[in-house]
């Protein structure tokens, strides 16, 4: 390294200016009576050591040039550290991958009445163990048990915090010690390989298999039942389908056999259904009313997937079932709180009026919504976006399937239109993780290196907030002219 060189670097480490220079600058100062000043001061201590270890690391001077060392520069990098670090973890996000219940993405939205009711219950006392009519305490769950009890027609309910809790409650209150048979090809996994086997081990409940993979008969269910045995399950496979040469016992016959020998029938619907999708061209998926009026004893199901509702598990059934299954001590450590109750009861009183609900709870009018209204939206999110984002994009619209998730209805594909994305010299992945790192976080998909932006699962309201957040992420350069590229 020539002398020059070194009194080159030494010329730039004399340029850094000092931190408390740095904190004087207007970027900073304004934010001092959000932000606590030691995190302020923590971030341009980071800049001044980054920029330091840049230049004592630089073997060239042409690896120095451009570098801007002013306060003012350096407080904008300072500034932009303290806004990520005050960012919350937790955030909401545009879900424009075209799966409706993305589990990584926290499954449904709920509706705006259960969203206004979680606020106003949040941020105040509430009746949640009292009853104003006595003035006595009072059971959580008389929130909710009629109106669940009204809408699916059984006789009790109970609601813990997820459907595996449900699965797990219910099989220790009533087959802890003795056997529970099911068919061999019900034994399914859920997400995050939770296992149905594994999960009955757990409970104390035995498991007792009958069948095959993909056949099942009655006579297999009555040849199993012996003294040992405490229940019948039956398990629908809402994440998957067996197709081809197959048999299964449906719940009503199961239910008779069920009376038949003086057993409880136990059925796991996974995901809650309560409204006919088949009106709308969808899969049939059996609704949760369908098994009480076959005559099941205990029925479990979800209330965070198709049913629209946030997360949790609802049971069910026959009263002198579910009051043994209230009294079990576990009850206690899968109950939910006020939180869940609150948009729980609002999203079911939407089903009070089975139109109302397809028109605000927000999974169902995604599932339904016409590919006609998908495209109209498409055409002008694309033609808004190709106007302001500027000559090197190349944005287009295609037609590919989007899909439910959530381990809901595994064999619909759903017609969807996508607004795809591409910029001239910028690779797919910088502009998945730029859209990913906005204060408004873009959870696209990618195919044939393009962005898509899938309709169906973007929620219409927030169109324009995600024109502005592309708009802002990439702004243009200044030499930039108006247009871009829009292939329809």
């Amino acid at each position: 390294m020539s002398l020059d060189y070194k009194q080159l670097r030494q010329k730039y480490l004399r340029l850094l200016p000092a931190v408390d220079k740095i904190l004087q600058e207007t970027e900073l100062k304004g934010v001092e009576r959000e932000i606590p000043r030691d995190l302020i001061v923590e971030a341009v201590q980071e800049v001044v050591a980054e920029k330091r270890a840049v230049i004592q690391r630089a073997l060239t001077g042409r690896q120095l040039e451009g570098m801007t060392l002013s306060p003012a520069a350096l407080a904008l990098e300072a500034r932009q550290k303290v806004d990520e670090r005050s960012r919350a973890n937790f955030q909401p996000v545009f879900n424009a991958t075209g799966v409706l219940l993305h589990t990584n993405l926290g499954r449904a939205p709920l509706a705006a009445v259960a969203a206004a009711m979680l606020q106003r219950i949040s941020s105040s006392f509430c009746n949640l163990e009292l009853s104003l009519q006595t003035g006595r305490r009072a059971y959580r769950y008389e929130h909710v048990e009629e109106l669940i009890c009204r809408i699916t027609g059984a006789e009790a309910a109970l609601v813990v915090n997820n459907n595996a809790g449900a699965v797990f409650l219910a099989l220790n209150t009533l087959a802890a010690g003795r056997e529970v048979v099911v068919s061999r090809g019900e034994l399914v996994e859920i997400g995050g390989s939770f296992r149905l086997p594994e999960v009955m081990t757990a409970s104390g409940a035995l498991l007792a298999e009958v069948g095959t993979t993909n056949k099942s008969y009655l006579r297999d269910y009555e040849g199993a039942i012996n003294e040992k045995t405490a229940l019948l399950l039956k398990v629908h496979s809402s994440n998957f389908k067996i197709m081809g040469f197959t048999s299964s016992v449906d719940a009503a016959s199961l239910a008779g056999l069920g009376r038949k020998c003086c057993l409880p029938v136990m059925e796991d619907l996974g995901s809650g259904v309560l409204v006919d999708l088949t009106r709308y061209g969808l899969p049939y998926e059996p609704r949760v009313q369908d098994s009480i009026k076959a005559g099941v004893d205990v029925v479990t199901f979800s209330g965070d997937k198709l049913l629209g509702g946030p997360q949790s598990g609802l049971i069910i059934g026959k009263k002198k079932y579910l009051e043994s299954i209230k009294s079990n001590q576990l009850t206690r450590a899968l109950r939910v709180g006020k939180m869940t109750l609150a948009a729980l009861e609002s999203t079911l009183r939407l089903y009070l009026d089975e139109e109302k609900a397809f028109r605000e709870i927000p999974v169902l009018r995604m599932l339904t919504v016409p590919s006609t209204v998908l495209k109209a939206r498409a055409e002008v999110l694309a033609a808004k976006l190709a106007a302001r984002l500027g000559p090197g994009w190349t944005i287009g619209i295609s037609r590919e399937k989007a899909r439910v998730g959530g381990g809901s209805l595994p064999l619909a594909f759903l017609p969807s239109y996508q607004v795809t994305l591409e910029r001239t010299g910028t690779s797919v992945n910088e502009l998945v993780k730029k859209l990913r790192g906005t204060r408004y976080p873009v959870i696209s998909r990618v195919l044939k290196n393009k962005i898509l932006l899938d309709l169906r699962s973007l929620l219409e309201e927030a169109d324009e907030l995600l024109i502005e957040t592309i708009v802002q992420t990439f702004p243009r350069s200044a030499e930039e002219e108006t247009g871009g590229g829009f292939e329809p």
